[in-house]
């Protein structure tokens, strides 16, 4: 006996059609039809099958599988009840009236409907370039391992170090507290960070560990991509790459943004180099959307050879867009005339 799907299952019991033939109900290979395979595990034949008629609009077995089959798993739990199929078809029906009435007002022929459809095929048309494109599991370990073996800086992570600080307004009272972090213990750091810093927890919050106290977070290297933290300002970046040691102080006060900082290391991570097992994913999803780039690259391309495009730079000169509100503010009152 041939295996239904589940979707297919549900639809023929909820529709009243598992009467039909067996056979009718086995899934067709496209190969084998030359036509792509119908929605649900359905046959072909079956997917034809009228299920509603709304005037001359006929909506098939099939038209209702494949809605069905775009929603989601968990969407698709709602019409387990023959009631809750019948609402799903009595939602479509209403849709088909409401088209054709749209269609005898004319509302087809709106330049912004128009517009909307031509939307609709563009994506569709890109869907399908991107669903014919290989899949990342059947991209050849040798194009993988190439790929690595091209692109290694991408999978190199940088050192990584942790900064804290102690931040106050006066210079000279950096310096003096600059002093006294050299010489502090963890402890005796937290304690500094808790009297003297203006960036510290509220009085009553919960506090980590004294060696952590005034935590900026994770940085990487000065000026690397990678690593960067909105949180730490360039100049205290750099001065904690200088820093020799894990719980080192850099040497001098950080003046940044009319404040002067403490800055000291309280972790580091050596740099390292991912390896093609840890790569793989990220590397199969990267060749796959260079072939889907390079696959809508080629189609835009036999679209231009194919219908010849014309601009009339002219016209497009004469083109006046609107200014927002706010441009208007910034170029301030209008000359007078």
């Amino acid at each position: 006996m041939p295996v239904r799907t589940p979707i297919a299952a549900l639809l023929l019991a909820g529709l009243g059609v598992l009467a039909c033939n067996e056979k009718a109900i086995d899934k067709t290979p496209a190969a084998d039809s030359g036509a792509a395979p119908a929605p649900s595990g359905l046959s072909p034949e079956l997917a034809q099958k009228p299920l509603a008629t709304v005037g001359d609009r006929v909506i098939t077995l099939g038209e209702f599988a494949a809605t069905i089959d775009r929603m989601d798993q968990f969407e698709r739990l709602r019409y387990q009840s023959v009631e809750r199929r019948r609402q799903l078809l009595d939602e479509m029906i209403k849709a088909e009236l409401l088209a054709i009435e749209a269609k005898k007002r004319g509302l087809d022929q709106k330049p912004e409907v128009k517009e909307r459809v031509r939307q609709i095929l563009r994506e569709d048309v890109m869907r399908q370039v991107r669903t014919e494109t290989t899949a990342p599991a059947d991209i050849p370990e040798a194009e993988v391992r190439a790929y690595y073996d091209k692109h290694r800086d991408e999978f190199r992570d940088p050192e990584r170090r942790r900064v804290a600080h102690v931040v106050v307004a006066d210079e000279a009272k950096a310096k003096q507290l600059l002093e006294q972090a050299k010489k502090a213990s963890p402890t005796d750091w937290g304690k500094l960070v808790r009297d003297h810093s203006l960036d510290k927890p509220p009085q009553g919050a919960a506090t980590g560990p004294a060696e952590l106290a005034g935590d900026l977070g994770i940085v990487g290297p000065p000026g690397a991509a990678k690593g960067d933290n909105p949180r730490v300002p360039e100049p205290l970046r750099e001065a904690v790459f200088k820093i020799a040691a894990v719980g080192g102080i850099h040497e001098q006060v950080v003046a940044e943004g009319g404040k002067f900082h403490i800055v000291r290391m309280t972790g580091k991570t050596d740099a390292r180099d991912r390896t093609l097992a840890e790569a793989e994913r990220t590397i199969r999803v990267a060749i796959l959307q260079e072939r889907v780039r390079a696959a809508e690259a080629k189609l835009e391309q036999e679209l231009r050879a194919r219908y010849p495009v014309k601009i009339d730079d002219k016209a497009l000169e004469k083109v006046e867009v609107p200014r927002s509100p706010l441009e208007k503010l910034d170029a301030g009152p209008a000359a007078p005339k």
